[in-house]
């Protein structure tokens, strides 16, 4: 925490400042369609902050004082609503991704505020899922079933992030009405040489398909593996061997080169 804090003297009145001066800004790096048309149908949102001396920051360096400090879910909100803007806009990806946090997942009024954002600038529902960590799923699941009843209500969708870093439950998945998941990079980045990966993913996939929900692997680096992917019916890809990050503007403006 030290290495995020150094030079923020009253970090609460910084992250303040940086939500109020819109000094974040928004990256995307789009999902690949493996089985489908278009291509790109989806992206996750990412998030940096503007310093002066430093650039972006990446979110490691910012996201832990958000969290210390209790305001993730006002950095979550910041984030709603610029990607509802962008939508409002027109865009090239039909659907984003956006991460919630813990804290979130806690926030009751955090769903309203979705639904009035989405209302009020005209976007579908459906071009917005947000995803949760299967860390927060699993340590809180009573604070992630309320939050996917309610955000599934809103009309948006939900996906679990990290999935298969532990047990691979599929449990929790029904509480929370669960669209999509997202396959941990341990399993993807070993799908080529370790059979245990290539039967939890096999197993991951069937059981994806008897509940109704799409199939993401995260951290794809290489083409052998996008392959391999393809050959075992995963639906989704994400990883820099796909697309890498790039700023929203650039990856989702209608009239973008």
């Amino acid at each position: 925490m030290d290495r995020q804090l150094a030079g923020w003297s009253d970090p609460a009145a910084r992250l303040r400042q940086a939500l109020d001066k819109d000094e974040f800004v928004l990256y995307c790096q789009p999902i690949a369609s493996l089985n489908a048309t278009p291509r790109f149908s989806m992206g996750e949102v990412l998030v940096r902050l503007r310093e002066e001396e430093k650039a972006l920051l990446p979110p490691g360096d910012f996201l832990p004082v958000f969290e210390a400090q209790g305001m993730m879910p006002q950095l979550d909100r910041w984030v709603v609503k610029h990607v509802v803007e962008r939508l409002a806009k027109g865009s090239r990806l039909p659907r984003f991704t956006i991460n919630v946090s813990g804290q979130t997942l806690h926030d009751t009024k955090f769903p309203g505020f979705v639904a009035e954002t989405i209302k009020a600038a005209g976007v579908a529902p459906a071009s917005i899922l947000f995803e949760i960590d299967e860390s927060d799923l699993m340590s809180r699941l009573e604070a992630a079933g309320r939050f996917g009843a309610a955000i599934k209500a809103a009309g948006c969708g939900v996906l679990i992030d990290g999935f298969g870093r532990r047990s691979a439950s599929f449990a929790p998945l029904k509480t929370v009405r669960v669209d999509f998941i997202k396959v941990d990079g341990s399993i993807v980045r070993k799908l080529l040489g370790n059979d245990a990966a290539r039967v939890k993913m096999s197993a991951i996939v069937r059981v994806g398909e008897t509940l109704g929900i799409g199939i993401v692997a995260e951290c794809v680096e290489e083409q052998d593996v996008l392959q391999r992917l393809k050959a075992m019916g995963v639906g989704y890809a994400q990883g820099f061997g796909v697309f890498q990050p790039q700023p929203i503007e650039k990856v989702a403006a209608v009239n973008a080169g």
